[in-house]
């Protein structure tokens, strides 16, 4: 998978291809996570020559999600949108980002990214940037070590205590169960007609309407 060589832009602003490194410090400290995901591809948003936000996309943590978007088939080709963070969030902003990136990636590729209800998130970019809409994520649990969300896809935090029992009897109440918030899950196909039709019937997710905020 490889980036188209163009950039996207409108008056004073542009999208670019950036290193890792040059996302890191708003993902740190601007975005609601503070963590770093796995980033496979960032772009950022310049606005007359400074950074305005940043993007990044890169291999989901679940295996499972790979194969459960469109099958086997397709797993290679699925990635995520995994950060999506704004200095600060003037108007458009988000959707200049997230169609500026989209026109820069070359396909085949299967993007999935999730608005958090936690966050009181249903979407509005993503609806807006016309992604496609599958309902929500299913519930799950999650342990917090110290307050900070450690998935079961963190095999190198299970696996240096020797699995999660023992994990529970020597960190004692730094570690948490938690009921992990449900996500409304979007995707977005990048490819030729051909691919995009090839991907949309492998889809394993109903397409549903776009959720709406209560009492619009």
């Amino acid at each position: 998978m490889s980036l188209q060589p163009l950039l996207f832009a409108e008056p004073g602003y542009t999208v670019q291809a950036i290193p890792t490194g040059d996302a890191k410090w708003l993902i740190l400290n601007r975005h609601y996570a503070r963590r770093m995901p796995s980033i496979s591809y960032a772009f950022g948003l310049f606005r007359d020559g400074d950074l305005a936000g940043v993007i990044t996309y890169g291999i989901p943590p679940s295996p499972n999600l790979m194969i459960g978007v469109a099958g086997a088939e397709w797993r290679d080709h699925v990635i995520e949108l995994n950060r999506l963070v704004l200095v600060n969030n003037e108007p458009n902003e988000a959707s200049r980002l997230i169609g500026g990136s989209l026109r820069q990636m070359r396909g085949p590729l299967i993007i999935v990214s999730y608005a958090d209800t936690a966050q009181d998130h249903i979407g509005k970019v993503y609806q807006a940037t016309n992604w496609l809409y599958t309902g929500m994520s299913d519930a799950h649990v999650e342990w917090r070590l110290d307050g900070i969300p450690t998935t079961s896809h963190d095999r190198h935090m299970w696996d240096s205590y020797g699995g999660i029992d023992n994990a529970k009897q020597q960190l004692g109440d730094r570690l948490q169960r938690h009921e992990r918030s449900r996500k409304h899950r979007y995707i977005q196909l990048i490819g030729n007609r051909k691919e995009k039709r090839a991907m949309r019937e492998a889809l394993r997710y109903e397409i549903a309407s776009y959720p709406k905020l209560e009492g619009n």
